[in-house]
């Protein structure tokens, strides 16, 4: 579609006319496959920054790429990497570092080349992906806790009953259902702000989840929340009275809470966010949402994504 351009609305005011594509200043050069190694990873810490990966990974991205640079000179062109040099790197850092690779480090640092040659490639620098043939076995670090669809059925009972007891506690039956439902963390959890619950969107009851870093704005997203919460929103309002956050408590406070459950539940190891997170991400991945919606629903990184999404496989198979 041809782009039309807009006139201002008063010429008097618009200022200078624009320069002319033809008189502009030429764009910086881009980067060649004759760039040093060194001077690709700083380009690369750029593009990281602008495309908003967390500080986390830039740091640990940063760190495996130096070193790299300890086994291959750091002002060799980049377009003389080949697959070989990638795979004897592997083979340094189990073999010939003298340190201890872990396997979820081993995994990472993998991750790391691919990432880095695969935008490499991606920009044009590079005609091919030599990190491409490189084979990616992922840590196989134990698997989360999860609950049963038995268990959740008997955390929900215990909740009822303390709702509706000779003293009534609204809370625990709500934060399991708002856990269940949406499963956001810990932190979000304890940051959600009364206005972030939407009653009267058009689609149903909605949980906006909102970060004020700039750089984790990727992951706030509108979660749809059951229309049978509101109720428990209500109750729990009336009873607690929450003037601007949702949970005015502690989160180890909020941790008690859901341990107090487990324990009239009959469920032995407690309860936890991260357990109630994996139980809602297992539930949605079994009822078939879509990979990508499942990924910003939980407001992850593609990158964090790929370990999450082998953990659900996992999970998701049928018992033996």
């Amino acid at each position: 579609m041809d782009t039309v351009e807009q006139l201002p609305l008063f010429p008097e005011l618009a200022g200078p006319p624009a320069v002319p594509p033809a008189e502009e200043a030429p764009a910086p050069p881009a980067l060649s496959a004759r760039a040093p190694l060194r001077e690709a990873i700083r380009a690369f810490e750029d593009a990281m920054v602008l495309k908003g990966f967390t500080r986390n990974t830039i740091t640990a991205f940063r760190a495996d790429l130096r070193i790299l640079c300890e086994f291959i000179p750091p002002d060799r062109p980049v377009g003389e990497i080949s697959t070989r040099d990638l795979q004897g790197f592997l083979t340094y850092l189990v073999r010939e570092r003298g340190r201890p690779c872990k396997p979820k480090s081993y995994a990472r640092r993998l991750t790391t080349l691919k990432v880095f040659f695969g935008w490499l490639y991606e920009e044009g620098t590079l005609p091919h992906d030599p990190a491409a043939p490189l084979v990616h076995q992922p840590a196989y670090t134990p698997l989360p806790r999860v609950l049963s669809d038995g268990q959740i059925a008997q955390v929900r009972e215990a909740a009822q009953r303390l709702a509706q007891g000779e003293k009534p506690d609204w809370r625990p039956w709500l934060l399991f259902e708002l856990l269940l439902q949406t499963g956001i963390k810990k932190t979000e959890c304890m940051n959600i702000h009364l206005a972030d619950i939407d009653i009267t969107h058009p689609e149903g009851p909605a949980l906006h989840i909102r970060y004020s870093p700039v750089r984790q704005r990727y992951k706030e997203r509108t979660l749809k929340l059951p229309a049978e919460i509101v109720t428990l929103l209500r109750e729990y309002r009336a009873q607690y009275q929450p003037a601007e956050h949702l949970f005015e408590c502690t989160a180890r406070n909020l941790e008690y809470v859901l341990n107090h459950l487990a324990e009239l539940a009959g469920i032995d190891g407690g309860i936890s966010f991260e357990m109630m997170r994996w139980t809602a991400a297992l539930r949605d991945y079994r009822a078939g949402m879509d990979e990508a919606a499942l990924r910003r629903k939980l407001g992850l990184s593609k990158l964090r994504w790929r370990e999450t999404l082998e953990k659900l496989q996992r999970l998701a198979e049928p018992a033996l």
